[in-house]
C-alpha cells in the first residue's frame, strides 16, 4: 500500500499519533543510538538537573512525527527532504505525547509538500514544533 500522491493531498489535511513514553522507550532508544546521556538514563544524576528527573531524548518525539509522515500523511513510499524541529519543553517518562502534522503548502510541479510538525503533552503544552518538507509517492501504477 502506497501513501497519498501530491494530487491527493490538500492544504489543511492533518494526521496525528498518540503514545505514552515509557522507560522501555527511553532505554531502547539509548541502546539503539548509543546516546547514554545521564539526563535520560540515570535517575540520580537527573534528580540534580533543572528537570529534577530523567527526560526522554528529544528525538523520540521526532520519531512520533516520523511515524505519521511514513505511515499516514503523506504515507508509505514518501521521502523526507528536510525536517526542522525546535524542542520547547522536556518530555518525561509517563508523559502522553500527541504528534500532529498539518499540510501548509504544496507544489505539484516539484512534487513537494510542506507540513507543520509538532508534539504536545497530556496538558496540551507544546514540546516540539517544526516543519517537514516531503516528496510524496508519484502517481500510483494502473492495475491490470
Amino acid at each position: 500500500m502506497l501513501g497519498k500522491t501530491i494530487e491527493e493531498i490538500n492544504v489543511g489535511d492533518s494526521a496525528n499519533f498518540t503514545k505514552s513514553v515509557t522507560d522501555y522507550d527511553v532505554y531502547s532508544f539509548a541502546g539503539v543510538t548509543g546516546d547514554f546521556n545521564p539526563a535520560h538514563i540515570n535517575t540520580v544524576y537527573a534528580s540534580e538537573t533543572s528537570f529534577h528527573k530523567t527526560i526522554a531524548h528529544g528525538i523520540v518525539s521526532v520519531g512520533f512525527i516520523s511515524n505519521i509522515l511514513g505511515t499516514q500523511l503523506p504515507g508509505p513510499g514518501s521521502i523526507t527532504v528536510s525536517q526542522e524541529c525546535d524542542f520547547r519543553r522536556p518530555v518525561y517518562i509517563g508523559d502522553t505525547i500527541t504528534a500532529t502534522v498539518e499540510v501548509t503548502k504544496k507544489d505539484e510541479a516539484k512534487n513537494r509538500v510542506w507540513l507543520r510538525t509538532y508534539c504536545t503533552n497530556q496538558r496540551g503544552e507544546l514540546v516540539v514544533d517544526g516543519e517537514a518538507k516531503m516528496m510524496p509517492v508519484r502517481k500510483k501504477p494502473e492495475k491490470g
